[in-house]
């Protein structure tokens, strides 16, 4: 069985660029249309990227961003409670990463997912969760 797949802010700027490892995202979300699999996606991670946008590009790119490419994609948006909010305060506090991949990582651990990244700050969790590098 495959695994699913959860894509990081570092992923989805990636593909929203076509940067170095994009064909991997937009693999995995092929994949998700043709079978029964999920991309996932927290919800502060696509805050992550909105912010990523809004600052170069403006906002009216990190709008566009929310309102019509997240809603065109195979992708399943996780929000968080509070109990999920202090399980990426667990990792924050145990490992030298942004809070936004803290969620990312709590996320993966919590629905058994694969993240999809390239950001090198993941090298320090592996042990928690599987990765695929873009």
């Amino acid at each position: 069985m495959k695994q699913g797949k959860l894509l990081d802010s570092f992923a989805m700027v990636s593909y929203l660029n076509r940067e170095m490892g994009f064909q991997k995202v937009l693999e995995a979300m092929a994949d998700a249309q043709r079978s029964a699999d999920t991309v996932f996606m927290n919800d502060v991670n696509i805050g992550e990227v909105y912010y990523i946008l809004h600052r170069k590009r403006g906002s009216d790119k990190a709008q566009y961003f929310l309102e019509s490419i997240i809603p065109s994609l195979p992708l399943s948006l996780v929000s968080n409670s509070l109990d999920d909010v202090i399980e990426a305060a667990k990792i924050k506090a145990e490992y030298p990463l942004s809070f936004a991949d803290c969620f990312a990582v709590a996320t993966a651990k919590k629905k058994g997912l694969a993240v999809l990244t390239g950001d090198p700050e993941f090298k320090r969790i592996e042990h928690l969760v599987t990765v695929e590098w873009l």
